[in-house]
């Protein structure tokens, strides 16, 4: 509030701003009123007066208001009333929404007023100063409604205290002080108007002015004006002001304890308010940004009606919490994580047949049986088209192109590829996701690896499955179950993302070394491809295709700066490697690669075309030996074949005697408890049958036997040794040659029966590796060789047996060793 106008003629002239919108901009104008105004009012026409109707404001005698005139009725009124300097009648509208008020519509008791002025504001509105008289009246007729209201109106007397009566007098001071005290609590605004009060010393004058001036509603304001009683209209008065004051002061008391309550969190939300007003400012809400980029994603996605249900019934939560929320964020995420994910969305499969085959023997030389089966696979979906996709479980040595197999068919198939090391992983919630109740919640790997395919039907690599573990977090292996059965996964459930999701399109590859750590549930549930490790004419083809090209562009070579023949990659192969795979033999060939490199860099000469005399330069002296097999001068040594998870090996089982009366057998090796029980079943097998061998049965008493495995270092078990170790006491016991070039591999029983092993395969190739010519097999491994190419079959010769009997036969000549000792 201002003072707007002051006047030295007129003693207690102030006129007000005032902020309230249901009042006028101009506060009223209280003049001390002379004594002529009783005269006036006496000689007054109180017949056909002129009604003003106002809406929300109140005249009290000797008080001056604005009014802004707007109704043609009410300015034809002020410019005759102007015009003819007659007084007029000012009433109240109980309905200030009413545009044509009538007797009804008014309030009965006014006040007589007159027209100070009329100002033409620049805004084209017209404003009126209207001055109250000290008589109010009472409406007793309305005469007229055109041009204007006209009425009979009685005039009221105003009853006035004792001049001695000293309540009054208190009650004024009373209601200054209370006055003051409510005007400070309303604030700097009020300053003008109390400077007001304190210059007014006429009590009948004060009322009316207080009465025109406190924020009070026009009803009050109508009320307090109805008294006739000074006395009792300034106790009417007082009581209001005593009720504002009381609320202005909870108020108060309201805003302190918040401005106390106050915390950092509140403030940094005002922060943020502010941010946000200003974002908007600046192009609008970032988070009906945001809200409205994941609706316009979610009308492009390929869900069912189902997930699009859940979804909106995720966004109208997310559209109820504050951005600054935690819960906002994890909400959020969540949907993004929906939205990113390819539902129902597919890559077109390539049915040629021809190209796949190319693309196949493109990157991988062999391995024709996968192959073959990855063909098959094409060809029943290209003739039925909703075939789902099997569960196909690659197995063998490291380094045999396994995981790059993937790669390979994904490419054949115009599929993405995705692969995931399942290595050491020991939480199920890698495979199924977390809830989204803990902190970091994310989904699971499967979910994952689609997101990133953006694709609903990949080739999936699930990489070495036989190292998964298991903690008090759960068993992944379960997991899995659901991911790899096809009557399952088509309704996978991922706890992130909590939808159920169809994975019967993806084409999962798993990898593994070792199938006896996959739990049998989950073998069920895979096709098992067996691939075995390369013999030595095939890794010097992958050499020299594959390995050979991609180390010369890792080390920034050109074709031709290097040229390996066939024959000194064969003796890299045989040379300067002892594997199934490949592995070693490309870091052989990086290995040369960097001499080279170097000597380019350098400026210096040497040979582009390698020769047999430059891999001692660049990789040493020779490493292995091609020969490992033993000759067979001395009784007891027999050659066994081995599997192990990096491929085939041959192992040496020695057997000797000594004189003892003490412990009878003796094992050493390292050997596991399998072979241990398998030599214990060898020796019981030569005591039970030693009449067939003519070993005389007093020798057992005489005589201690000490079964050795050479390389004590590594590890050995397995029953694969069985009748290695029979062979080995027999030819100990009877001092006979083991044929030559002769290795075997089965296990044994107490009746004498040889039964099948695994890993065939490996074995064979460990066995050309080794420069063996025969090899002792169970029957029941015939299928085994079958199965087997030719080209790793030539040079071998297989010899098919059912018992012991059939392997002695065999494997010990008639022609007795060296230096025999005599066995008594």
């Amino acid at each position: 509030m201002s003072i707007w106008n002051q006047t030295p003629k007129n003693k207690n002239k102030f006129m007000i701003c005032e902020n309230d919108e249901n009042t006028p901009s101009i506060m009223p104008l209280f003049t001390e009123i002379s004594g002529q105004n009783d005269s006036e009012c006496k000689t007054l026409d109180t017949k056909g007066l002129p009604i003003l109707a106002l809406r929300n404001m109140v005249l009290f005698p000797g008080v001056a208001i604005p009014v802004n005139v707007g109704r043609p009725k009410s300015l034809q009124l002020v410019k005759d009333a102007q015009n003819n300097h007659t007084p007029i009648g000012v009433v109240c509208q109980r309905n200030a929404a009413v545009e044509d008020p009538g007797r009804d519509d008014l309030y009965e008791v006014g006040v007589i007023g007159e027209i100070i002025k009329i100002l033409e504001m620049p805004d084209d509105s017209t404003t009126v100063i209207l001055q109250g008289k000290m008589k109010r009246f009472k409406i007793d007729e309305v005469t007229e409604t055109f041009p204007y209201m006209r009425a009979n109106v009685s005039l009221l007397d105003e009853i006035m205290p004792e001049p001695d009566d000293k309540e009054f007098e208190a009650l004024v001071s009373a209601m200054k002080d209370l006055t003051f005290d409510l005007l400070k609590n309303i604030g700097e605004q009020a300053k003008e108007l109390i400077f007001a009060i304190r210059n007014i010393d006429n009590a009948h004058y004060l009322i009316n002015f207080l009465g025109a001036n406190i924020p009070l509603t026009a009803a009050q304001k109508q009320e307090l004006l109805g008294i006739d009683n000074m006395k009792a209209r300034l106790f009417k008065l007082y009581e209001m002001l005593t009720q504002e004051a009381q609320l202005l002061q909870i108020k108060a008391d309201i805003q302190s304890k918040t401005r106390e309550d106050l915390n950092q969190q509140q403030r940094e939300h005002f922060l943020q308010q502010q941010i946000r007003t200003i974002q908007e400012e600046l192009g609008g809400n970032m988070q009906d940004q945001d809200i409205q980029e994941l609706r316009e994603r979610a009308e492009k996605k390929k869900w069912d009606a189902k997930t699009a249900e859940i979804f909106e019934k995720e966004m109208r939560k997310l559209e109820r919490l504050h951005p600054q929320s935690p819960d906002f964020s994890v909400q959020y995420t969540y949907l993004d994580t929906l939205l990113e994910l390819p539902w129902n969305e597919y890559t077109q499969d390539n049915f040629n047949l021809n190209h796949v085959q190319k693309q196949l023997d493109k990157d991988h030389y062999g391995l024709d049986k996968v192959k073959e089966r990855i063909i098959e696979h094409l060809a029943v979906l290209k003739l039925r088209g909703d075939m789902k996709s099997p569960i196909i479980c690659l197995y063998g040595p490291p380094g045999v192109g396994k995981t790059s197999l993937g790669k390979s068919i994904a490419e054949a198939l115009n599929r993405k590829y995705i692969r995931i090391s399942l290595g050491g992983l020991h939480d199920e919630a890698e495979i199924r996701g977390h809830r989204r109740t803990y902190i970091g919640a994310m989904p699971g790997r499967i979910i994952q690896g689609l997101i990133k395919a953006k694709s609903s039907n990949p080739v999936f690599v699930l990489d070495e499955i036989d190292k998964i573990g298991n903690d008090f977090k759960g068993d992944p292996a379960s997991a899995l179950l659901e991911v790899l059965d096809p009557e399952q996964n088509n309704a996978f459930h991922d706890n992130y993302i909590d939808i159920d999701y169809d994975l019967s399109k993806i084409l999962f590859i798993a990898t593994a070394n070792n199938l006896n750590t996959i739990s049998q549930p989950l073998l069920d549930r895979m096709e098992l491809i067996d691939i075995s490790g390369y013999i030595l004419e095939e890794k010097v083809e992958i050499g020299r295709r594959h390995l050979v090209p991609k180390q010369l562009e890792n080390h920034g070579l050109k074709e031709g700066d290097v040229v390996i023949p066939k024959k000194v990659m064969a003796a890299i192969v045989d040379q300067y490697t002892r594997e199934s795979g490949v592995r070693e033999l490309d870091k052989k060939i990086a290995r040369i690669m960097r001499k080279i490199a170097r000597m380019k860099a350098s400026g210096k000469e040497y040979n582009h075309t390698l020769t047999l005399d430059d891999l001692h330069e660049y990789l040493g002296a020779q490493e292995y030996n091609r020969d490992k097999y033993e000759n067979n001068d001395y009784a007891g040594v027999v050659t066994g074949l081995a599997w192990t998870a990096v491929g085939g090996e041959i192992l040496f089982v020695e057997s000797s005697l000594s004189k003892s009366k003490g412990e009878k057998l003796t094992l050493t090796g390292n050997l596991g408890d399998v072979m241990k029980e398998s030599a214990v079943i060898a020796l019981q097998y030569i005591k039970s049958h030693a009449s067939l061998l003519g070993i005389d049965e007093d020798v057992f008493d005489k005589w201690a036997v000490h079964i050795h495995v050479p390389e004590g270092a590594i590890p050995k078990d397995g029953p694969s040794a069985g009748i290695t170790m029979v062979t080995s006491l027999a030819s100990t016991f009877t001092q006979r040659k083991v044929k030559d070039h002769l290795a075997m591999t089965g296990e044994i029983t107490l009746r004498g029966k040889v039964l099948p092993v695994g890993g065939i395969k490996e074995k064979i190739l460990a066995a050309k590796r080794a420069g063996i010519r025969d090899i002792i097999l169970s029957e029941e491994n015939r299928k085994d060789i079958e199965e087997i190419k030719d080209t790793y079959l030539k040079g071998l010769t297989f010899h098919y047996v059912k018992n012991i009997e059939e392997v002695l036969k065999i494997a010990l000549t008639d022609e007795k060793v060296k230096n025999a000792i005599e066995i008594k």
